[in-house]
Formats: structure tokens, sequence, C-alpha cells
């Protein structure tokens, strides 16, 4: 791959901080181990090493919107702040081709003393923006933050939301090469945030370079087209958004179920979580490729079938076509009334439509045997547009009187299936799920009394 495809090149980066355990021990770093030296003697270290960042590599092209995910404190905005050259790294270097734009912490880089006209004059500037490009701008940057009058007063008055809105109308008017956004757009109101999206989408369109940190994984996996994973400090993984996010959801869910382990003494008593088996080896099903498995194995599916009308194993239906999604699970352990659901997605990962037994009172569904398969068929009618979708199951256990569940094996992307119109023209609609919604149709008057 040349050079000019490249828009940032991240080689073995690290960055090491010092930890002190008393403000003396930081003294005394300063000045001792340069004594010992003199003396001839191994210096004494009164501290200790934490690597907020450790030996990660990886490139994005340029146009690629690329996705850093990972729980607080894995290394991602200290990342983002070395790729902006705002803080130095440790070892290991980057190369950056293009005009950055970057928004990394609310109200980085702007006077609270100033007002946010003059903020967006003295932001500009530091971007690399001229006073005259910042003028020819300035119109449109006032329109998109939208702050009315405050956009006259000191920015120190605003709120949270406020200082976003300005900050990123300044980084998206400024057309960059690489835009970089670190959870700026969670604080934002939803018609903002809406607004954001619309024009981070213009910006990957017109070939802008996207590094896009968020929690909020169907955003990353809508919109990036590769997915670097932190952990401690470290890479991970780096690849397609569906795996490595896959991957990331598997082990934070795991992660709840330790969480959830510990809850009320009270509904321990109801809801004893016992030893969680060895793996039971199941049937060489074969699922669809790139699906994910997690739980903590005190079940196991064995099978998803999707069936029609007729009891047939399918991957084609028709809207408002009677569909059977049947669910083969092994118990490995005795479980207190499990609960079995599914999930119907597009190929965009979003969850369309999906239930869950726990959500219906009349439905009984008995405590699982150690030892014993059970069948859960899961019925219902074909509402979704045109289109591909994934099916995901999942058994869990219930727990705080159903509002917190343990994952017990969840299989996400088992299996694929097509929705179609059919032959039915009037069957078409501009929506992903059919309604049945009535119409009343009069003609009224020419004049209405108001």
């Amino acid at each position: 791959m040349s050079c000019d495809d490249i828009a940032i090149r991240v080689h073995q980066l690290g960055k090491r901080y010092q930890i002190y355990e008393t403000p003396r021990d930081r003294l005394k770093q300063f000045v001792l181990p340069r004594l010992y030296k003199l003396a001839g003697a191994k210096p004494k270290h009164y501290c200790s090493d934490f690597w907020a960042l450790d030996d990660v590599s990886f490139e994005v092209k340029k146009g690629e919107t690329v996705g850093i995910i990972g729980r607080n404190g894995s290394g991602k905005s200290t990342l983002l702040q070395m790729i902006c050259g705002t803080l130095s790294p440790t070892h290991g270097h980057v190369e950056v081709n293009g005009r950055v734009a970057a928004l990394l912490e609310l109200g980085a880089g702007f006077n609270p003393e100033f007002t946010g006209r003059e903020n967006i004059f003295m932001n500009g500037t530091l971007l690399g923006l001229s006073k005259q490009e910042i003028e020819a701008r300035y119109d449109d940057i006032v329109a998109f933050a939208d702050v009315g009058m405050f956009i006259d007063q000191p920015v120190k008055m605003y709120s949270s939301g406020m200082f976003v809105r300005v900050a990123f109308a300044i980084a998206a008017s400024m057309d960059p090469s690489i835009l970089i956004v670190d959870e700026a757009l969670a604080v934002g109101d939803l018609a903002f945030q809406a607004k954001c999206m619309v024009r981070l989408r213009e910006l990957m369109d017109g070939g802008t370079t996207v590094l896009f940190v968020s929690h909020d994984m169907s955003s990353v996996r809508n919109i990036c087209s590769k997915v670097l994973w932190l952990k401690q400090g470290r890479a991970v993984a780096c690849g397609d958004p569906r795996e490595v996010v896959g991957a990331y959801v598997s082990e934070m869910n795991l992660d709840i179920n330790r969480i959830t382990a510990g809850h009320s003494a009270e509904d321990a008593s109801n809801h004893a979580t016992p030893e969680v088996p060895e793996a039971v080896p199941h049937e060489a099903v074969s699922f669809l490729d790139g699906h994910t498995r997690y739980g903590d194995g005190r079940a196991t599916i064995v099978d998803v079938i999707v069936m029609n009308a007729h009891g047939e194993a399918t991957e084609l239906l028709e809207l408002h076509d009677p569909y059977t999604v049947r669910v083969i699970v092994r118990a490995n352990a005795d479980i207190e009334r499990p609960a079995v659901g599914y999930s119907l997605r597009d190929f965009k990962g979003n969850q369309v439509v999906g239930a869950i037994n726990s959500n219906f009172p009349h439905v009984d569904m008995p405590s699982f045997e150690a030892g014993k398969t059970y069948c859960i068929d899961i019925s219902g009618v074909n509402t979704l547009t045109q289109g591909g979708y994934t099916v995901s199951v999942g058994v869990e256990s219930i727990v705080q009187q159903n509002k917190v569940h343990q994952f017990i094996d969840v299989l996400e992307n088992a299996r694929v299936f097509q929705s179609t119109f059919g032959s039915r023209a009037e069957n078409i609609f501009p929506a992903m799920v059919w309604q049945d919604v009535a119409f009343d149709i009069r003609e009224i008057g020419a004049s209405v009394a108001v």
C-alpha cells in the first residue's frame, strides 16, 4: 500500500506515566536516583510505571471511518491525543497526512471569559484557519451551533450541550481531511445528535477520514468500515466491525454476568447461581459465518431453525407469512425458569423485532433439568420490509424480579433469511416494519369553524 493511501499510521505507540504513592515519593524520585548514580550505586525508584497505551500499531486509509472502542480507561483518549499531537508518546511514532479537526474534550481550547463569537475565531485559528477563512465560514458555524443570543455571551455561561454545539460546528466547518470525534456527541440532545450524524455522513461521503470513539455500538457498527478494540492500553483486535464489536459485546455481557452474580441476598435465596459447569461439546450444527457466542455455560443452544407456516426450514419469508423460530437447548445444569428469546436484525446490526418469554406473563416456562434437551418454538407473523436479516437467540437467567438477566448462552447472528414483498405490489411500504393501522377518510366543508 502506497504512502499516498494512508491518512494515519501508528507504529508501536506507547505512553507511560509514573505513579507515586505520596508527594514525598515524587520529590525522592526527582533527586535521589541522581545521587545514587553519582555515588556509583544502583538507583532506587520511588514510583511505579503505568502504561496508558502499550505497543499499539494500525493504519487508517484515506476516506476510511474507523471506530475505536473499549472500556473507560482503556487508552482511547490517550491514543487520540497523541494522534492530534497534544500528547507526546513514550515510544513509537504517529504519521498523520492531512489537516486534523478534533473533538476530544468539551471546550478544549476555549477561553471561558471569551464570548462564543470570540472563541470561534480563536479556536478556528488554533485549528489552522486564517481570519478570512473563519469569516467566510462564520455564518454557517453560528447557524449549525444554534445557541441563539448566547453566541455573544461568555462561554462560562454555556451548558455542556452548548459547548459541544459550538465546538462541533467549528470542527465540521473546516472541511478537514481527518476528523476525530471522542464521545463529544453523547452530551447533545437528540435533534443535535441527528444533525451531527447527517454532517458526519456528508464529510464521510466527501472523502473525510474519521476516527470515531463511542460507547454506542449501534453507531459504531453502522458508520465504521473498521474497528479498533483497546483493552488496558493494548490493541485486542482491529478489523471488521461486525466481528470486533461482536467480540467486545460478548465480553461486556459476561462482565454483566459477574456483576449480577452479586445481587441482593433476598433475591439470591430464590435464584442462586450454581457453579458454572464444564463446557459440554454440542452437536456439529453449522451456524452463520461470523456468529458470536457468549454466556456462563449452564445451557447450550444446540440448534436454531427458521420455519415457515408448513413447519419447513426456510431462508425466505414473505410479508404477512407466519413463521416460527425453533430453539433447541440442552441444559448443562439445573436452571430455575429460564428466559428464552430471539431478535431479528438487519445487516447493519439494528435490532428490528424481538421477544423473550419473560415479557409475556401467560407463558409458563418450566425449570430446566441438567442433562435434558428442550425445544422452544417462538411463533409470529413476518412484518419486515424487503431485505436480509439475521436471527439471534438467547437463554438467560432472571434475577432481581426480572429487572436484570444473566446470560447463560447467547448466539448472535446464528441464522440468516430474506424477507420479500412477494408478488403483491400492495405490500410495498416505506418503513422497516409493517403495522396495521386504521384510516378514517371523510370530506369536510370548504370553510371550517375554528
